[in-house]
């Protein structure tokens, strides 16, 4: 019996050097890997810097699709992601350009993947510039205000994170994720330009019944909020802050915006006052405007 096809792809926008790096991760893993039927994909988001011709020259074996825009992190992952279905492929890995991979990842997501409730399989996911101190291992959600909970699980790595864990949330900047889940659910929500799309996609996947997945001995290493700027920087606030609002205003309903509206109220004051605070006042009109362009868009 024939193995599923696996397109490993990721998306890029300006980030030509990160994406080299991540591919030569990919490739590397390629050839390391017990799992020969998988090709690697890059969805460019209409690049100025040369990204699509310096892919093209040194990984002539890497797929590449050019679209004319920067479409955003949904919408782009999407064009990725009906190429892959239109291909045949069983199931789709979505890396952040702005990751290193280790070689043995997707095989250990892959030995995890086979129980068929199984809909979507995330690595530990450590700090590019601190390696051994955990950025993402997931988290749960609190059933009430539909808030990631567990904070990542983010710090030092002191060996609590070895065993494969169910999970409420998987961050999209590494995830396995099955052709059978994509079918039903469908596929990234283009409304989120940027983040909140994978807590969207998380929450779907979970009401259809299919569990999500941390895998711990999949590895990967992440350069943090690369391709927004930076973390608290004014793009990386403004886009946080209108997905945040398109993210509740889609999912809370009735009386459960008596608990969700104050918090996300109080969540929003903490913000203003902890960039203020830093006297980053550029991050927090962004922030705010950001709010109202979420509030008027969904």
């Amino acid at each position: 019996m024939s193995l599923p096809l696996v397109y490993v792809l990721t998306l890029n926008w300006n980030r030509c050097q990160d994406t080299l790096a991540c591919l030569e991760s990919l490739t590397r893993m390629r050839r390391q890997s017990r799992y020969p039927n998988f090709r690697i994909l890059v969805v460019d988001n209409g690049s100025t810097d040369g990204s699509v011709e310096a892919v093209a020259a040194r990984f002539p074996e890497v797929e590449i699709i050019a679209n004319e825009r920067n479409l955003g992190f949904a919408a782009g992952c999407n064009v990725g992601l009906r190429h892959a279905l239109a291909q045949g492929a069983g199931y789709a890995f979505i890396v952040n350009n702005d990751t290193i991979v280790d070689p043995r990842s997707l095989d250990e997501l892959l030995a995890e993947a086979a129980p068929p409730d199984v809909g979507m399989l995330a690595p530990r996911i450590y700090y590019h510039d601190d390696p051994t101190c955990v950025w993402s291992v997931g988290g749960g959600r609190n059933p009430l205000t539909l808030e990631m909970t567990g904070g990542h699980g983010r710090g030092p790595d002191v060996g609590q994170w070895e065993e494969v864990v169910e999970r409420e949330y998987l961050a999209g900047c590494a995830l396995l994720v099955k052709r059978d889940l994509l079918e039903r659910v469908g596929l990234f929500d283009e409304r989120f330009f940027m983040y909140y799309e994978d807590m969207d996609f998380c929450l779907r996947g979970r009401r259809a019944d299919y569990r999500l997945l941390m895998v711990p001995r999949a590895k990967i290493w992440h350069k943090v909020a690369a391709s927004s700027g930076g973390s608290d920087s004014p793009q990386e606030r403004y886009h946080m802050a209108r997905s945040s609002v398109l993210f509740f205003r889609k999912h809370v309903r009735g009386a459960r915006w008596l608990i969700v509206g104050p918090y996300r109220l109080g969540s929003a004051v903490k913000w203003v006052i902890r960039l203020a605070l830093r006297r980053r006042w550029a991050s927090v009109g962004a922030y705010l405007r950001g709010l109202g362009d979420g509030w008027r868009l969904s």
